[in-house]
Formats: C-alpha cells, structure tokens, sequence
C-alpha cells in the first residue's frame, strides 16, 4: 500500500526551535543566495507567500505549478517548497506560529486572486500586521497576532469562493499523491543515507516508476529532489552555523565528509569552505 500526506501525521518529527509570528519581503534576491529560496526546503511551522508582482514557478510537496500577481500559497509545517524568483519579481512570506497553524488549511493551497475587491482586503491585511510587527507601542505584537488571524479568516473565505484550480485537481492524482508522499519521507529521513531505492521500497513502488512520477509533477528525477533537499540544508548549515564540515557531511545523509565535498562542489560552483567564506552569517531559519 502506498503511503499518501496524511500517513505522515504520527510520524516522528526532529525538533525545531519555535518560529515567532514575522513578515520577510521576497525580491531582489542576490544571485549568489538564490539557493534559499529556489532549493527544496521545509520548516517547522506554515509559511503564507504573497506574491505582489512578478511570475514564475513554485514546487510544493513534489508538485511544480506557475505563479503570478496577487497569488497567495500556503505551506504547511514540515512541507517541502521551492520557487524562482525573478527580478520582476516582488512578495513577502509569512512565518507562522505553531500556536496559529490550527487556524490554517492542513495541506498546500494556492489561490489567485482574481477579484480587485479581494486583492485590496488583503493588502489592507498585510499591511496592517507589519504595521504592527514593526510598532514599538504597547501591545503591537498582540496585535500583530490579531491581525494574522483576520487574515487567516480571508484566507478561509476566498477559498470558499475560489472555483476548482487546475492545480488543485492535479494534486489528486495519483502522481502527485505519490510524490507528495515521497517528499514527505525525505523530509523526515533526509538526514540518513537512505536512497531512492530505500523510499521507493517504503512506499511500495519501484524506483523507475517514483521518478517517472516525479519527472510528471515537477520535472526533476526522485534522486534530484532529494539530493535537493540535502543540498538545502547544508548550505544553511554553512551559512547560519559554525557546524565543522565533516559534521554537516554526516549531518545531511553523506556517508563521508569526501564524498559530500565533491557532490557540494558540483553542485554549487565550489567547495563547501568556500562557500561557507562567501555570505554572512546570518539567520533566517
């Protein structure tokens, strides 16, 4: 029997350090930090994109699909996610609380709206919180937590008003069940040195079959997403912390500190000390 997204509700998860309620704009990203927003990554708790201006596309839970002007997509806690960002392009993101992710959908949801009414009560939304997430007046950040929950309550009705997506009914097939449940397999296990045979074998399928529907949601192999997903975590790790390199090799599913240098270096450009020297350590987990 295949394993679907829900299976994984009684899974074990690693711990994470609690996100607090916060608003980050999307844009105008360096060339050399495009890796945070583009590679498959998750986190511990939702995250809500807005997208302003700009197009692209964005992967969710092995599902690729286009995104344009005032689209908004939620990630639930744990899910992996991955898009381009343009020049053109303009948002912001959303950190949820745990305490708020009751109040939010339990699977991915993009909507696009469409309706000038409703693009204008959001912004309205949006701008009121980071009003408030950036007041130093008494209360703000209880404020804050008001306001996203208006918003969570617009989010609930524009997808009672929302018509089917075409992306929404390709997140029922069974390609996308599969891959969806795949994705949620490397996020619990991308730390050990399971391959996509052993995945494949947990989900009862074949390899070639898993990345046959991989190619078909998303346009990358099995193997691709997961060597994603690694790659993710250990440029954070380079970036964010002072882990030694050898630890981090073993830390994101390498079995030798050598062989993860030359995956890394063929990866990214260069070697893991280099790019470890080449950004700032900065924080934004």
């Amino acid at each position: 029997m295949h394993l679907m997204p829900n299976d994984f509700a009684q899974l074990p998860l690693p711990d994470a350090a609690p996100a607090t309620l916060a608003l980050q704009a999307l844009g105008q990203t360096p060339q050399a930090n495009r890796w945070r927003t583009e590679a498959m990554r998750s986190h511990a708790t939702p995250r809500l994109i807005f997208f302003a201006r700009g197009q692209g596309r964005i992967t969710v839970a092995g599902l690729t699909s286009g995104y344009g002007p005032n689209n908004l997509i939620f990630i639930p806690a744990r899910t992996m996610y991955g898009f381009e960002i343009g020049a053109a392009v303009f948002g912001q993101i959303l950190t949820l609380p745990a305490a708020m992710a009751a109040e939010w959908p339990d699977t991915p949801v993009h909507l696009r709206l469409r309706d000038v009414a409703g693009q204008k009560e959001l912004l309205a939304l949006i701008e009121g919180l980071e009003r408030e997430l950036q007041s130093s007046r008494p209360h703000s950040r209880r404020a804050a937590h008001y306001h996203a929950g208006l918003l969570s309550v617009f989010f609930a009705r524009q997808i009672a008003l929302q018509s089917i997506d075409p992306a929404l009914a390709r997140q029922q097939t069974s390609a996308a069940k599969l891959v969806a449940a795949y994705t949620g397999l490397i996020e619990r296990d991308f730390r050990s040195d399971h391959g996509v045979a052993d995945y494949a074998a947990e989900l009862g399928v074949t390899p070639t079959h898993l990345t046959r529907c991989c190619r078909q949601t998303c346009g990358q192999s099995a193997l691709g997403l997961l060597a994603d997903r690694r790659h993710f975590e250990a440029c954070t790790m380079l970036r964010d912390t002072k882990t030694p390199v050898q630890d981090i090799a073993s830390q994101t599913g390498f079995q030798s500190a050598a062989y993860f240098s030359r995956a890394f270096q063929a990866r990214a450009g260069v070697s893991p000390t280099t790019f470890r020297r080449a950004g700032p350590q900065v924080r934004q987990r």
